[in-house]
């Protein structure tokens, strides 16, 4: 017996076993490409998915300005029967919470308003 190391391989035996392997490989990936590739309801994988040309992936729904962060910050005071009053816009938030830190009036806060929505959201 020859020395073909601890677990009595020998190189040609292994490089036998990783050429069959990869001709083997190289063989499954062509057949799932067919199977990928054949169109209609005899498809050998649609058993597996469905019907998958009914199934579309919605487009993405166009950001909103307040999800772009297109707007202003208010300070606006609410009165007792609910209407809102913009003292002061300011372009950031920082901003407008440091013009607000020192604020005691519980009727008056902060908050960020999207272009081209209406003050009257800010109402109670």
């Amino acid at each position: 017996m020859t020395n073909n190391g601890p677990f009595g391989i020998d190189p040609e035996d292994f490089d036998r076993f990783a050429k069959e392997a990869s001709d083997g490989l190289r063989d499954v990936v062509d057949q799932v490409g067919k199977f990928i590739g054949q169109s209609g309801a005899g498809a050998p994988l649609g058993a597996f998915f469905g019907d998958t040309s009914a199934q579309r992936i919605p487009e993405p729904a166009p950001e909103t300005t307040g999800e772009t962060g297109d707007g202003v910050w208010a300070i606006y005071t609410v009165d007792s029967d609910g209407s809102a009053h913009i003292d002061q816009l300011y372009a950031t938030e920082l901003d407008a919470l440091r013009a607000h830190k020192d604020n005691v009036d519980p009727a008056r806060r902060v908050r960020f308003l999207p272009y081209g929505v209406s003050v009257s959201v800010l109402e109670v």
